[in-house]
């Protein structure tokens, strides 16, 4: 155990002060030292004449059953107690969380001495080693069937019995933490099980050939008894809420929301994790948690929702897909060696897709890393269950078929690829079959909904001259390159009734860049899908320079901010001295409000009141152009928000955002 802890489990490159790694090889090397310690329990008793003794005695063969039972068991639990001066070390130089540990050291052992003592029934050493081998295969398959090797080849419903079977799956959840209470009914049948026979093959020694009929009892008892084992384990496997975690902050006990918003699900949800076997060192220890934890998501949907883990690099259609359909591209890592430094590839993303809807987490997206003292890095998940409940509510929230888009619009929706093949760059053209194929593919299944056209501006018997373009749309042509007078033009217009909506694809645009970019724009010119977000900023007055007379442009420029909204939601500026915010309108947003009279200030009030939604972006002070000091300096806010924000009882001095909504009394 310790070779397997310190050397094939490199503990100290992990970099995580925690003993599974001696937890998960625990199962495979109890089955070697029971069938060990079985090996010669009865057979002994035979070579040495007291079994014909222990027979006579009035003894019930099921006490000497668990008299051999928990002899074995005693010298399990020393063997186990030999093992504690390592979590007691490792507790010692870190925060190590003792839930997983008294878990996993009370469930280790019982079931697979029950293996040893049933099947360690011969008269000489001889057959024991024989036994000893069919003892170790018997363990093994029970540990093999439930593994994620051979419940991904079977897959269906088959892989979940061989799961409920296999003794190392049911292993899982006691080695991090959580007694479920399947797992302890499952132990104690197959212990159950296996002593029954053990008792029923030792009663067999003083059975004669006249006792037909209370052999066919016998067997048909412990055949009965088998049954119920296996009956009870049925009935109890659809329940999974009989669980109790152990963990220090209880990390594998999903909150209400999570609960809440998985209970609710209409249709099933995928999360699958995309993580190469081979990672960077610090990564590696991750892994295990975030599989937990996707475990613990699939218990608590009860089959609604499916969550796997892959390795794109060992599967190539996978990564295919990964790249294709979703955009997934691995992350390249260095390595470093003891006598070289590398960069590898690896993939680290969560993929959580829910009908057309998905969203992928990609390593920055989960993981913080945090420099130390020393020069090394600590390396954790930021928040897991905060981004995967996150990422599952954008995708039911945002959940809508394009099918169901396009059959609510009374009249066709127009996409046209004005493209110029002739002066089109090379490296362009696989982005122009592609959009050709994704918007075909829409078309196909739009039912006349969803028109698509190629339109070339350069062709002489072309409607759509380059003129055209710039006059109506404002498209302008992209040179081919710095020194050249030519140009082209690889841009896409949707027409959505009287919305009219450009689209620009990136150059290594992959098919699922291409649908996203249609779908999205198809959704954002559809009513009843898009959100309005009314957006206040200072005026931009321009600044003079008193030196050189010059006209300065304004210090704070919210183009940026305009520009990402827009991607997501109609933005619209509002003028508040008019005393009113538009009907429309779902959530005001203020920049930095400064120089507000009463009347604007009625408007947010009276905006608020009939059920609107405000964030306020504010501060005590706001930067300001010193025209003798030719530097930035601080001025206080004058005549912003603050005294209406006092009225809902918020005091702003340095704040960045609050949050107010429907009733004066929510803050």
């Amino acid at each position: 155990m310790l070779f397997i802890f310190f050397t094939v489990s490199t503990f100290f490159a992990r970099g995580i002060a925690d003993v599974r790694p001696l937890f998960q090889w625990m199962p495979i090397l109890l089955i070697f030292l029971l069938a060990a310690l079985t090996m010669r329990q009865w057979s002994e008793e035979q070579r040495s004449g007291t079994q014909e003794l222990l027979l006579t005695l009035p003894v019930n063969p099921l006490h000497l059953v668990l008299g051999k039972f928990l002899a074995v068991m005693t010298m399990i639990v020393l063997a186990l107690a030999l093992t504690l001066p390592l979590p007691l070390t490792v507790g010692l130089i870190g925060n190590l969380d003792w839930g997983p540990v008294q878990t996993a050291l009370s469930g280790a052992g019982g079931t697979l001495c029950s293996h040893g003592v049933a099947s360690a029934v011969s008269s000489n050493a001889l057959i024991s080693w024989r036994w000893v081998i069919v003892t170790v295969l018997l363990g093994g398959l029970f540990y093999l069937v439930g593994t994620s090797g051979v419940t991904n080849l079977v897959g269906g419903g088959v892989s979940q019995i061989l799961w409920a079977v296999g003794t190392g799956s049911r292993f899982e959840s006691i080695e991090r933490g959580v007694i479920d209470l399947r797992d302890l009914v499952y132990y104690l049948s197959l212990a159950g099980l296996f002593l029954t026979l053990n008792t029923v093959s030792l009663d067999a020694v003083r059975w004669s050939q006249q006792q037909r009929d209370y052999r066919r009892k016998v067997w048909l008892t412990a055949g009965l008894l088998g049954l119920n084992f296996v009956l009870l384990n049925v009935w109890l496997f659809p329940l999974q809420g009989l669980r109790l975690d152990l963990t220090a902050q209880r990390e594998y006990s999903l909150s209400r929301t999570t609960k809440d918003l998985i209970d609710n699900l209409q249709e099933p949800l995928l999360i699958r994790a995309y993580i190469s076997d081979k990672t960077h060192p610090l990564l590696a220890p991750l892994v295990p948690e975030i599989r937990d934890m996707l475990r613990e998501y699939e218990i608590a949907s009860g089959g609604q929702l499916q969550a796997e883990v892959v390795d794109p690099l060992q599967d190539p259609e996978i990564e295919a897909e990964a790249n294709q359909v979703y955009g997934i591209r691995p992350t390249p890592f260095q390595v470093s060696g003891r006598y070289e430094a590398s960069v590898i590839n690896s993939y680290f993303d969560i993929l959580i897709r829910y009908g057309d809807q998905n969203v992928v987490l990609n390593f920055q997206d989960l993981v913080e890393v945090q420099p130390r003292a020393d020069g090394t890095a600590d390396v954790r998940l930021r928040n897991l269950e905060y981004d995967l409940t996150s990422g599952i509510k954008k995708v039911v929230y945002g959940f809508q078929s394009i099918d169901a888009v396009l059959a609510a619009l009374d009249q066709p929706v127009r996409l046209t690829l004005y493209v110029t093949p002739n002066t089109l760059p090379a490296s362009l053209s696989s982005t122009q079959d592609t959009i050709i194929q994704v918007a075909t593919d829409i078309q196909n299944s739009a039912n006349g909904k969803f028109l698509f056209s190629v339109v070339n501006p350069d062709d002489p018997n072309s409607p759509v001259t380059r003129q055209t373009l710039q006059d109506r749309y404002g498209i302008q042509p992209i040179p081919v390159s710095l020194f050249s007078s030519d140009s082209f033009y690889e841009h896409m217009v949707l027409e959505n009734g009287d919305q009219v909506q450009i689209i620009s694809p990136s150059v290594d645009a992959t098919e699922a860049d291409v649908r996203i970019a249609i779908e999205s724009t198809l959704k954002r010119t559809s009513s009843g899908f898009l959100k309005v977000v009314g957006l206040w900023t200072p005026p931009d007055t321009p600044v003079t320079d008193p030196v050189l007379g010059n006209t300065l442009q304004p210090i704070a420029s919210y183009d940026l901010l305009r520009q990402q909204l827009s991607q997501s939601y109609t933005v619209r500026d509002v003028d508040l001295s008019t005393g009113q915010v538009a009907t429309d309108v779902d959530v005001l947003l203020l920049m930095a409000p400064q120089s507000l009279d009463d009347k604007a200030l009625f408007a947010i009030d009276q905006y608020l009141m009939r059920g609107g939604a405000v964030v306020v972006v504010t501060g005590g002070y706001s930067v300001m152009y010193d025209q003798f000091s030719q530097q930035l300096a601080l001025a206080p806010m004058a005549n912003g928000v603050r005294d209406l924000l006092a009225g809902y009882g918020v005091n702003v001095y340095r704040i960045r955002c609050c949050w107010m909504r429907k009733t004066r009394s929510s803050r």
